[in-house]
Order: structure tokens, then C-alpha cells, then sequence
């Protein structure tokens, strides 16, 4: 079964708000902090582009990317 883009992009967004949930609860920030941390990362790139498949994966394991990345860029 293939499924639609319509069908493809709620599956991005329901991990989206997942995502800015567990951003919301880890880093103790309001909602527009959590979603500005999610739109300007690259796995939100990452998710949007249909031909990583992140949008098949559970918001859990989406979230250790997002949560790798930020690592990073505060050591960097």
C-alpha cells in the first residue's frame, strides 16, 4: 500500500507535536521555544524529506536524532 502525501504529512505532524512535546519536557521551554528548536534543526529536514523514511519511524526514535543534534551544537 503507498501511501498518499496528505497521508504522509499527517504522519510528519503527529510526530511534530510529539517532538516539541519531549522538547518541551527536556529543556523546560514554552511551546513556541520547542517548535523554534524543531523547525530550525536538520531533523526536521531530515523528517520532511519523504526519502529518509524518518516519517515511518516512532516519535521516540525521531526524537534521539533531534536530541543528538542539540548535543552537539551547545558543545560546538
Amino acid at each position: 500500500m503507498t501511501l498518499t502525501s496528505e497521508q504522509k504529512q499527517l504522519m510528519k505532524d503527529d510526530i511534530c507535536v510529539e517532538l516539541a512535546g519531549y522538547l518541551m519536557d527536556d529543556y523546560h521551554c514554552s511551546r513556541e521555544e520547542a517548535i523554534d528548536m524543531l523547525y530550525t534543526s536538520d531533523t526536521f529536514e531530515r523528517l520532511q524529506d519523504d526519502a529518509t523514511g524518518l516519517y515511518y519511524q516512532s516519535p521516540g526514535y525521531v526524537y534521539s536524532f533531534l536530541e543528538n543534534e542539540l548535543k552537539k551544537a551547545t558543545v560546538a
